[in-house]
């Protein structure tokens, strides 16, 4: 569980860097959808390489927390990020929290303490070839839903790039778990090592696009949604996630608490948009 938590601060903390790279290279031509060339001059920008970096050291914690914890728990604490995303804004960007938004933060820890107390070990099934299959093809499907999202109105716009930012993200995580195999000839042939590669980059690529158009807060609840509530049922329907003995009850009551509390903190998925140079350190 510290893995995952120690993840959750690393993507917590680079949302902050990152978001404000992407509204600072949105140029006056930047289309309604999904834009590459957004991505190509965010990255230009040393706050969203530094960004990329925490989210480098958050992946391969997220990699350790999979191979040892069932993926509910997992992905209630990257959702847990939003909560550290908060804390980071008010203390580096000067954002005022509201008595509401530290009482879910508070929300968010007491759903997590639930979900450590509760969660078992990860599930002992290695998946089916053709769970394999249907990864890739909602990875493929992320990147449909990000070119069809550019004809719709802002407001489903927004919701449609974030949720599909988080059904990305949450190919990612169940992918980690279909790869048992690392071995260069094994990685090839498994279709679950393009799912992970194509579903974390198209991932990106609609949060950046959401992070700079739309509304936040409904972008990031999408995002909450799609990488929390499948994953965790693939887990347990498919490959064998469960609880200690006895208290299933509290790890589902620990994660709808968690996830609860982390949608209550949505506007965090960006930081605020009139802020263009946040006292950020230099150097981490």
């Amino acid at each position: 569980m510290i893995c995952a938590l120690g993840s959750a601060v690393c993507f917590g903390t680079a949302s902050v860097l990152q978001a404000v790279a992407a509204r600072a290279a949105a140029g006056p031509g930047s289309g309604a959808g999904v834009d590459p060339a957004l991505l190509l001059r965010a990255v230009r920008q040393w706050r969203y390489m530094a960004g990329l970096a925490l989210d480098g050291c958050g992946f391969v914690l997220q990699i350790i927390a999979l191979r040892s914890l069932p993926i509910y728990a997992v992905g209630a604490a990257l959702a847990a990020s939003l909560a550290v995303t908060a804390v980071v804004a008010a203390r580096l960007l000067h954002v005022r929290l509201r008595r509401t938004e530290w009482a879910a933060v508070g929300v968010v820890c007491a759903g997590l303490a639930m979900l450590g107390l509760a969660a078992g070990g990860e599930g002992d099934r290695t998946g089916s070839t053709a769970l394999r299959w249907w990864m890739l093809g909602v990875a493929l499907g992320v990147l449909v839903i990000g070119a069809a999202a550019g004809r719709l109105p802002e407001k489903s716009r927004a919701l449609v790039l974030g949720l599909g930012a988080g059904c990305g993200f949450g190919v990612v995580e169940v992918a980690v778990r279909l790869i048992d195999d690392v071995s260069p000839s094994a990685l090839v042939a498994n279709p679950a090592t393009y799912a992970l590669l194509l579903g974390g980059g198209a991932a990106f690529l609609l949060l950046t696009s959401a992070l700079q158009r739309g509304s936040v807060t409904t972008a990031t609840a999408g995002m909450v949604i799609g990488e929390t509530i499948g994953p965790a049922l693939v887990g347990v329907v498919w490959l064998g996630d469960r609880t200690q003995e006895g208290l299933g009850w509290l790890a589902v009551t620990g994660f709808a608490v968690a996830v609860a509390g982390a949608l209550a903190l949505t506007r965090f998925g960006e930081a605020p948009a009139d802020i263009t140079e946040p006292a950020v350190p230099s150097a981490r």
